[in-house]
């Protein structure tokens, strides 16, 4: 008996453990907008970064 009431209350502090990871990970996640302008501003110092070096080698 008291082994059913057991595993019913580990079940339940399970269940609720992984809600509450699911919605951290919802929560804390960048916006798109922001991880958008991060890849734009990535390419552009990218871009100049290659130009710079064929400049360099010319």
């Amino acid at each position: 008996m008291l082994s059913k009431i057991w595993k019913k209350v580990c079940i339940f502090i399970l269940i609720v453990a992984c809600l509450f990871n699911i919605v951290l990970k919802l929560v804390g996640r960048v916006s798109f907008n922001k991880e958008a302008l991060s890849s734009a501003r990535y390419m552009v110092e990218q871009y100049e970064y290659e130009r710079d070096e064929e400049n360099v080698i010319k």
